[in-house]
C-alpha cells in the first residue's frame, strides 16, 4: 500500500511491493480463470463462452471443452462443433449411470484452455472432489488456463439474500473467495423482459419446464432484483483490481470511480455530528467509508478529556461501520490528502472550522490547496450544548493540571538554563581568540541539544536565553543589554528565527521518531510474540507465553480460559501468582456470554462497558477456542485503535496456536490408533491364517470320532461330541477374526447380483441350525418382494450372526423373529427377541470391534460378529442399527433396492423357440419356500 508523507505525495510501500512480487512468483506457474458472470440461467454464459473459445482456437490457441451443459438449447450446442469435446466418464449413483467431467482425462490431456461449464456443479458420489471448483482448483494448479460461468445465486455471501428474494434456498454454492481470486471476470447481462420473452420462446428451458419456471424463480421482480445483485457485485470486485492497479503503478491522482467516503475527526465539538452525518451519507449513497484522526505534535498536548472524546468518536465512527485509523504527522491537510489519494476515496468530509488568526488558512482551505481533484464537503456546526462549549473553551487555554504527555516539565527549563550558562562559560576564556560570529555557533548548538532531548518548550526557552546571554556578556558594551552597533539587532533577528526553525524542525523529527519506535515496537513485539507461539506444543505452554506479552506489551494482566468437552470456560490448573487476583475477580458468566457468541465484552466494548475486565473472544478458522480475560493498567489505551488492532491481532494468534495444538494432539491420537489398528489386523490375518490349518485338521479328526465304526463307548462318544463343538466353535471365532482382517484391509470385493432374498433366508437358517436348537423362530418375510442386488454369501453372514447373537443372549425356548419388509426404496430385514435387550447406552457401541453386550461373560465369542455385520452391511450401501424393543433386543439392517432389470417373457420365448423349431421344453420352474 502507497504511503502517504506529509505532502500528501504516495510513496510505494517496500514491503507491500515485496508481497506483491512474491503473489506474482507464486502464481506464475498457475493456470489463469475467467468466469462468465451473469444473474440467472438464459442470459447467455455459456454461449458468450464458447463464442470466446471459437475466437482463440482460430488463433492457434489449443482449446479442449471439458464439460459443456448446454440445457437443449441448439444455439449454444451449435458452437461445440470445430472444438474438441472431451469424453464425460460414468460414475455410478444409486444404480444409475451419471456423466461427470473426467478430471484425471483432462490432467492427462492437460491443454492450453478447457472450458469447463457450471462452476458451482455438485460432484457424483464417488468422484474425487464433491465440487466442480475444486476439480477447477487442481486445473489451474497443473497450468491449464480454465474458462468456466457461475450465476449471482451461487455465491455462498448471497445465498440467504437471493433465497429471501425468491422464496428458493439453492443448495450449489461456492466460496466467495474462489470467485474474488479468479483472474477475470466477464459480466454476462440481459434486461428482465429479454430474458423473459427468451424463456417464452424455449430458449432457456424446454416449453413445459419454462412454464413451471415462469411462475416461480424466472418472475420479473427476482430477475430484476438478481440483476442488481450481479451488477454490485461485479462492481465491487472491479473496484479492488482498480485499487490494485492504482498500487502496482503507483498512480497518486484520485479516480473518482467510487463514492468512498473519507471523515476527518478533529479535537473540535462537533466531530460526532460530522461523524453522523458522514454515516447518513454513506447510507444514502451505499458507500463505504473511512474515518480518521490526525495527530499532530500540538494536539498531542491537548487535555485527557479532549484526548477521550476523540476516540470515543472514533469508536463510534466503527459502531456505525467506519473503518478507523489514528495517523500522525505534522501537515493535517497533507495526510489527510495522502490517505484520500492512497485510498481512491473521491470525497472528504470535514467538520466547518473558524480561523485562528486572519492570515492563517482553516483546514479545508489548505485541503483544497493540496487536493483539487477530490471532492470537499463542509459540515456545518450544530447548535452546541453548554458542557460542550466550556468543555472547547477550556481546552483552548493553557490547563492547569495536564495529563502525562503534556504536563509541563520544569527540569527541562532547568536543564535549558544550565546549558546556557555552561555555554556562557567556555565562551567567555577564547573571547580574545574568536570573533563573535562563532560564539553565536555555540549557542545555536546548544539550542540544537536542547531541542532534541527536552523538546519545543525549553527550546525556544534557550533559545531566547542565549540571546540574551550573548547580547549581556558579549555584545559591546558589555555586562549590559545596550547595543551600540545597529548590526547586531539583525545578529538577534536571525538568531532567534534559526534557534525558532530549528526547534520547530527538531522537535517534529523527534515526534516522527518517536511514532515510527512505537510503530516498530508493535511490529516487533508481534513477531516475537508469533515465533513464540510457532514452537509451543501445549495449551499451558500459550498461556504462559501470552501473558508473558501481553503483560510486557500492554502493561495489562491477563487470564487464559479455555472450555472443557461440554463448552464450558475453565480456569486454569495452574494459575500464577501475579494473576490470582484476575482470576478471583473474574465474572465467568460474562467470559461465557463472550465464547458462546464470539464476541468481545467490559470494557471498551458496547456489551457490559462498566466491567473493568476485557474478555476477548479467540476466534480461530475453525471454532473459538477461548476467551481473554484482560484487566487492563489504564481504562484509555482500549479505545484506542492501534492498541485495538494489535490485542485482536494477539488474539487470532493466540487461537491458531490453540487449534494448531488441538490438531497436533488429535493428529497423534489418529497416529496412535492407526498404527494400533494396523498391528491388531496383522496380528489377526497371521493368527486366523495359521490357525486355520490346524483347526481344520482337528474338526475332520473329531467328527472322525464321533463317526468311527465300531462305535466309541458312550463316555468316549459324548467326550468325542463335545470336542468336535468346541472345534466347530472355535473354527467360527477364526473365520470371524479372518473375515474383519479382510475386510479392514479392503481385500473383500462384493459379488452383487440380482436375486430373491428369500433363498439368503433359508440357508441362513440351515447354517444356523445348531445355534438355534430350543429357540422358537418366526420368519416374516414379506410377500412379492422385489429382487435385490447383493452378495448373498456376505448377506448369508449377516444374517447367520443376527440370529446367533439373538440365540447366545437369549434364554433358552425363546422367541426369534425374522422379518423382511420394502420401506421406501430400501428392504429393511429385522431380527428380534424376547430376551433381556442391550445394555443402556450401548446401542451404538456394540458394533464397534471385539465389544461385547456382556463384558464378562461366559458365552463365547470375542465381540467381533456385530462388526463384521455392519462393515458387510455398509459395504452395500446400507445401514445397521441397535434398540431395545420392548423385553428384548432389536437389529434392523437396510438394503438399498435399486431398479431391477426387466425379467424375459418365457411364453414369448418358448413360442419363439417353437418357430424356430427349436422345440421348447420345460424351462424352468418356479419354487416357492
Amino acid at each position: 500500500m502507497p504511503s502517504p508523507n506529509s505532502s500528501g505525495d504516495l510513496r510505494p510501500d517496500p514491503d507491500a511491493l515485496l508481497a506483491q512480487l512474491q503473489v506474482q512468483e507464486s502464481l506464475a506457474g498457475r493456470g489463469k480463470l475467467r468466469i462468465y458472470f451473469g444473474a440467472s440461467a438464459g442470459v447467455g454464459k455459456t454461449y458468450a463462452m464458447l463464442s470466446a473459445a471459437h475466437k482463440l482456437h482460430s488463433e492457434g490457441r489449443e482449446v479442449l471443452a471439458g464439460v459443456i451443459e448446454s440445457h437443449g438449447r441448439t444455439e449454444t450446442a451449435a458452437l461445440l462443433n470445430g472444438l474438441e469435446l472431451l469424453p464425460l466418464k460414468q460414475v455410478e449413483y444409486r444404480d444409475k449411470q451419471l456423466p461427470e467431467f473426467d478430471l484425471d482425462a483432462a490432467l492427462q490431456r492437460k491443454p492450453s484452455l478447457i472450458l469447463v461449464d457450471e462452476l458451482a456443479h455438485s460432484n457424483a458420489s464417488g468422484s474425487r472432489h464433491p465440487k466442480r471448483w475444486q476439480d477447477v482448483e487442481e486445473l489451474l494448479s497443473a497450468g491449464i488456463d480454465v474458462f468456466t460461468t457461475l450465476n449471482v445465486q451461487h455465491l455462498e455471501s448471497l445465498n440467504d439474500v437471493v433465497g429471501g428474494i425468491t422464496g428458493i434456498r439453492v443448495a450449489e454454492t461456492l466460496p466467495d473467495t474462489v470467485f474474488d481470486a479468479a483472474d477475470e471476470v466477464v459480466l454476462v447481462d440481459l434486461p428482465a423482459d429479454e430474458l423473459l420473452n427468451r424463456l417464452k420462446l424455449g430458449k432457456v428451458y424446454k416449453l413445459p419446464q419454462a412454464e413451471r419456471a415462469s411462475r416461480n424463480f424466472f418472475r420479473k421482480g427476482n430477475l430484476i432484483a438478481l440483476r442488481e445483485l450481479a451488477l454490485r457485485r461485479t462492481a465491487d470486485r472491479l473496484q479492488g483490481d482498480v485499487q490494485a492497479y492504482r498500487i502496482e503503478k503507483s498512480i497518486g491522482a484520485v479516480w473518482q470511480t467510487d463514492a468512498a467516503l473519507l471523515a476527518c475527526v478533529g479535537p473540535s465539538a462537533n466531530a460526532e455530528h460530522v461523524i453522523r452525518s458522514t454515516a447518513r451519507l454513506a447510507t444514502q449513497l451505499n458507500a463505504e467509508w473511512h474515518a480518521i484522526y490526525v495527530e499532530t505534535p500540538k494536539l498531542q498536548r491537548l487535555p485527557s478529556a479532549r484526548r477521550e472524546r476523540i476516540l470515543k468518536t472514533l469508536k463510534l465512527a466503527q459502531d456505525l461501520g467506519a473503518t478507523t485509523a489514528v495517523l500522525a504527522g505534522n501537515d493535517v491537510a497533507g495526510v489527510m490528502a495522502g490517505y484520500a489519494r492512497s485510498h481512491n476515496f473521491s470525497k472528504i468530509i470535514i467538520g466547518r472550522s473558524q480561523r485562528q488568526f486572519p492570515w492563517q488558512p482553516n483546514h479545508a482551505a489548505r485541503i483544497a490547496a493540496q487536493a483539487s481533484d477530490i471532492d470537499l464537503i463542509e459540515i456545518g456546526v450544530p447548535p452546541a450544548s453548554a458542557a460542550a462549549k466550556a468543555e472547547d473553551a477550556a481546552g483552548r487555554s493553557f490547563p492547569r493540571h495536564l495529563p502525562k504527555q503534556g504536563r509541563i516539565e520544569w527540569w527541562g527549563y532547568g536543564w535549558a538554563l544550565g546549558v546556557c550558562a555552561l555555554v556562557t562559560l567556555l565562551a567567555t576564556p577564547i573571547l580574545p581568540f574568536f570573533d563573535l560570529a562563532n560564539i553565536v555557533m555555540l549557542y545555536l548548538l546548544a539550542e540544537v541539544l536542547i531541542a532534541i532531548r527536552y523538546g519545543r518548550g525549553p527550546a525556544i526557552f534557550v533559545a531566547l536565553l542565549s540571546i540574551a546571554s550573548f547580547d549581556f556578556f558579549f555584545v559591546p558594551p558589555r555586562f549590559s543589554f545596550a547595543v551600540s552597533d545597529f548590526q547586531y539587532l539583525l545578529t538577534f533577528g536571525v538568531m532567534l528565527a534559526v534557534g525558532l526553525t530549528i526547534t520547530h524542525l527538531t522537535t517534529g523529527l523527534r515526534y516522527q521518531a518517536r511514532i515510527a519506535s512505537d510503530r516498530e515496537a508493535r511490529s516487533r513485539a508481534l513477531f516475537e510474540f508469533a515465533r513464540a507461539l510457532s514452537g509451543v506444543l501445549q495449551t499451558e505452554q500459550i498461556f504462559e507465553t501470552s501473558r508473558q506479552f501481553l503483560q510486557r506489551s500492554f502493561q495489562a494482566k491477563t487470564l487464559l480460559l479455555v472450555p472443557d468437552d461440554a463448552g464450558r470456560l475453565q480456569l486454569p490448573a495452574a494459575i500464577p501468582e501475579e494473576v490470582a487476583n484476575v482470576a478471583a475477580a473474574l465474572d465467568m458468566g460474562i467470559a461465557q456470554w463472550a465464547f458462546d457468541n464470539a464476541s468481545s465484552a467490559g470494557i471498551g466494548t458496547d456489551t457490559l462497558p462498566a466491567s473493568n475486565y476485557l474478555y476477548l473472544p479467540l476466534v480461530a478458522p475453525m471454532r473459538t477456542r477461548g476467551v481473554l480475560a484482560i484487566l487492563p493498567h489504564s481504562r484509555r489505551w482500549i479505545l484506542i485503535p492501534e492498541q485495538q488492532q494489535q490485542l485482536y491481532t494477539f488474539a487470532t494468534l493466540t487461537a491458531i496456536a490453540l487449534e494448531r495444538v488441538h490438531y497436533v494432539e488429535v493428529a497423534q491420537d489418529a497416529l496412535v490408533r492407526m498404527e494400533s489398528e494396523r498391528l491388531r489386523n496383522s496380528l489377526l490375518s497371521a493368527l486366523s491364517h495359521d490357525l486355520r490349518t490346524p483347526l481344520t485338521a482337528l474338526i475332520g479328526l473329531s467328527e472322525s470320532l464321533v463317526l468311527s465304526k465300531p462305535p466309541l463307548q458312550e463316555n468316549q462318544q459324548l467326550l468325542a461330541g463335545a470336542l468336535h463343538g468346541e472345534m466347530l466353535r472355535m473354527s467360527a471365532l477364526v473365520t470371524n477374526l479372518l473375515d474383519m482382517a479382510r475386510i479392514q484391509s479392503g481385500e473383500v470385493k462384493l459379488n452383487l447380483q440380482w436375486q430373491p432374498f428369500e433363498e439368503v433366508v433359508g440357508s441362513a437358517l440351515r447354517a444356523s441350525g445348531s445355534a438355534l436348537l430350543g429357540h422358537r423362530i418366526e420368519i416374516r418375510v414379506a410377500h412379492e418382494l422385489p429382487l435385490i442386488r447383493f452378495d448373498a454369501v456376505l448377506i448369508e453372514r449377516v444374517l447367520c450372526n443376527l440370529l446367533e447373537n439373538a440365540a447366545k443372549y437369549t434364554p433358552p425356548g425363546s422367541h426369534i423373529v425374522l422379518a423382511a419388509v420394502v420401506n421406501g426404496r430400501y428392504l429393511a430385514v429385522t431380527v428380534s427377541d424376547d430376551g433381556p435387550g442391550l445394555p443402556s447406552g450401548m446401542e451404538d457401541a456394540i458394533f464397534e470391534k471385539f465389544t461385547r453386550g456382556e463384558r464378562e461373560s461366559a458365552k463365547p465369542g470375542v465381540g467381533l460378529g456385530l462388526a463384521i455385520c455392519r462393515a458387510i452391511v455398509e459395504a452395500h450401501g446400507g445401514t445397521i442399527r441397535a434398540r431395545s424393543a420392548g423385553a428384548g433386543a432389536e437389529f434392523v439392517f437396510t438394503i438399498p433396492l435399486g431398479s431391477p432389470p426387466s425379467m424375459p417373457d418365457l411364453e414369448e420365448q418358448e413360442l419363439r423357440m417353437d418357430a424356430a423349431g427349436g422345440g421348447a421344453g420345460n424351462t424352468g420352474n418356479t419354487e416357492k419356500t
